[in-house]
């Protein structure tokens, strides 16, 4: 399965393909607005702007898979982040990121960058995915890696042009 092929979901309801994130440097992370770990997106959002230019691509997904931190709906989430951190980056419709119903992207995001001890299961919000140009899986953070203790893993990436 390539990354590019697989479809989601706007916060606005639009599906669109990862393919027009071809060729950019993603940044995933499953997101909550009632979390401890919810202060990163001051530092996600300081991250996009200082990086889309070169690149860069943030990708929020809300889920309320872990104590219920992100109950609201997707109106709600997208008010609450633009409020209170000024998010300009995508977010996307609340997804499961754990179980039968994971969405597609965190099955393959899982398979491909295994966690703690090989485990699959996306631990709690803030997870981060980091791949590259090409599509490819370069890394998984726990939630408590910060987005500016990320930003050297991803220079080199921003750094580097895509193949064709």
């Amino acid at each position: 399965m390539n990354i590019y092929d697989l479809e989601i979901d706007t916060i606005d309801g639009e599906t669109v393909r990862l393919d027009i994130y071809r060729g950019k440097v993603l940044l995933i992370v499953n997101v909550a607005s009632r979390c401890g770990f919810t202060p990163q997106y001051a530092g996600l959002e300081a991250l996009y702007r200082r990086h889309r230019g070169a690149g860069l691509e943030i990708l929020g997904f809300p889920c309320n898979q872990f104590g219920g931190q992100e109950p609201g709906n997707e109106e709600e989430i997208k008010q609450f982040c633009a409020s209170r951190y000024e998010v300009s980056f995508p977010l996307f419709a609340k997804i499961e990121v754990n179980g039968e119903h994971a969405h597609p992207l965190y099955a393959h995001l899982k398979s491909a960058q295994k966690g703690l001890l090989g485990s699959e299961t996306i631990k709690w919000n803030f997870t981060k995915f980091l791949v590259d140009r090409n599509g490819e899986v370069v890394r998984r953070y726990a939630p408590t890696a910060t987005p500016d203790s990320i930003e050297p893993d991803l220079l080199p990436l921003l750094a580097a042009s895509s193949e064709s």
